[in-house]
This record gives C-alpha cells, structure tokens and sequence, in this order.
C-alpha cells in the first residue's frame, strides 16, 4: 500500500456517511409528540405563572426536543 493509498483510506474514515447522519438526525416523532412530560410541565407553568417565569421548564422542553432530534 502506498502512501497515498493509506492517507485516503484513513480520511475516509474520518467523515461519516451522508446515510448516517441524515437517520441519526432525523426526529423519530412529530414534535406535538415528543416530550410529553417537560411538555406538560412548561405549559401548567405558563399557564399558572407566565412566560418569563418559566424560562427552567422551558429549556428543559427544548433540551429534550433536541435530544429527539428536532432543531429548536
């Protein structure tokens, strides 16, 4: 093996498939779905207490859609 061969194989394994990543990404669920429990939590909170005193309950809603693979 050459030393342009064993360079191009090692690159290669640096960068994933494009297959990969896109099913890794990809959100299993549809968002209304997703999260029911921090949801639920965010939502009594603004309700009860208004927005700007739930900002905790709201990025705990969003770390968890993240984590699901939504982009928010």
């Amino acid at each position: 093996m050459s030393g342009s061969q064993a360079q191009d194989s090692a690159c290669s394994l640096d960068k994933p498939d494009k297959d990969v990543v896109a099913t890794e990404t990809k959100p299993k669920k549809r968002i209304c779905c997703a999260c029911p429990d921090t949801k639920k939590l965010r939502d009594e909170c603004i309700v009860e207490h208004g927005e700007s005193a739930c900002t905790k309950w709201i990025e705990a809603h969003r770390l968890c859609l993240r984590s699901e693979g939504f982009k928010v």
